[in-house]
């Protein structure tokens, strides 16, 4: 089969690839149709996460047909048209009980630190994404659900990460009517979460980022007031005083590992690797968020060290919470919100590049080019 290869940092090729195969009765293989890529893809692109390793196919979006199920399946058959939430889980374990299931105890020999994903290095389980022509689904009883007829494959794909790690920002956030929401991020995830805020009942939405056409996409799908941080000297200065020199009452990180803005973080993470991550929009939304208010934080970060500021946080008497989406959990509401026509997902999606173009499809979302904000991988006919 076809599948995007991983050869070393800023180095991907699409190449023949052994198919994969049932290991376990539990298992499926996915036919992929559509994939996209992700910001958090590029920390693996980048180099930026530990064990990432030559030969790995990222993609952790994906939907597609069952091609073949292993014996103990029950809920799949050959044909049914699924789509896969990006976290592997097997759906019986103390975590995947209580819903949680980005913390499953049972698919990562790493997992007393994290779950499993597709794609996503062997940090978190050494699983091959759908970037490929096919994928192996373990527990495919659990993760996997059939495409609702009434959804697109575009939606569908963007249901597997994007659009459900950005509602759960903003569920994490905790806003209560009349909050003022401040998001860190105009990408996909940092859109869908703005979006989302307002359907929690924000009184005020702000996004802050330093691409102009992400923030126009922001002003334009999201509804929100914007601000370029490269036109401002000090971004949390500014936020301080559009809201009344209190701060936001809810500040949501939609970076994570790779922000920009500071030079000093970004060469001792992203060049020097000392760090798991710049954490220059963490420490911004710590600074920017009024004392007692609420940090949610799903931009991605790598599992070592980064210098945040924890001191103030506590000081500020600040409630950090953060997690990896659990996708399917968050599906029957926002399926919910999409039959009654709240938003139409697709509006962000920028680019549709063949599986066969991926190595460009890489360059041109790592380097911001052409107005990019979400592309989505088609593969096949």
């Amino acid at each position: 089969m076809r599948a995007l290869v991983y050869r070393g940092p800023y180095r991907v090729e699409v190449r023949e690839k052994d198919m994969p195969r049932i290991e376990h009765h539990n298992d499926a293989v996915v036919k992929v149709e559509m994939g996209a890529i992700c910001g958090s893809d590029l920390h693996l692109y980048h180099g930026m996460m530990p064990d990432t390793r030559v030969g790995t196919t990222f993609g952790h979006e994906f939907i597609g047909t069952v091609h073949e199920v292993g014996p103990s399946v029950r809920n799949l058959k050959v044909g049914d048209r699924v789509m896969v939430p990006f976290n592997v889980f097997c759906g019986t374990c103390f975590f995947c009980a209580r819903g949680l299931y980005s913390n499953c105890h049972n698919v990562n020999p790493n997992a007393t630190a994290v779950g499993g994903m597709y794609g996503y290095s062997h940090t978190t389980g050494g699983y091959d994404g759908g970037q490929a022509e096919y994928v192996r689904v373990p527990f495919a009883d659990a993760g996997p659900s059939l495409i609702p007829d009434w959804i697109s494959d575009e939606t569908a794909v963007l249901l597997t990460d994007a659009l459900p790690t950005g509602y759960f920002g903003a569920q994490l956030a905790d806003i209560v009517e009349g909050d003022t929401v401040v998001v860190l991020g105009a990408g996909p995830v940092g859109l869908f979460a703005a979006r989302s805020a307002w359907l929690m009942g924000a009184g005020r939405v702000i996004v802050v980022d330093h691409l102009e056409h992400r923030l126009e996409k922001a002003r334009t799908f999201a509804f929100a007031e914007t601000y370029n941080f490269a036109e401002h000297d000090d971004i949390v200065v500014l936020l301080k005083r559009v809201t009344d020199h209190l701060g936001a009452d809810r500040v949501i990180d939609a970076v994570g590992a790779e922000a920009d803005g500071n030079l000093l973080m970004h060469v001792t993470s992203a060049k020097l690797k000392l760090q798991g991550g710049s954490p220059v929009a963490l420490n911004w939304a710590i600074d920017a968020v009024r004392k007692g208010g609420t940090v949610s934080v799903v931009g991605a970060y790598g599992p070592m060290f980064s210098a945040v500021k924890f001191g103030d946080a506590m000081n500020k008497g600040l409630t950090l919470r953060m997690n990896q989406c659990p996708v399917k959990r968050q599906w029957p509401r926002l399926l919910e919100h999409l039959r009654a026509g709240y938003f139409d997902p697709t509006e962000i999606v920028t680019h549709r590049i063949p599986l066969e173009h991926l190595p460009e499809g890489y360059h041109i979302m790592s380097a911001k080019l052409d107005g990019c904000i979400k592309p989505l991988v088609t593969v096949g006919d």
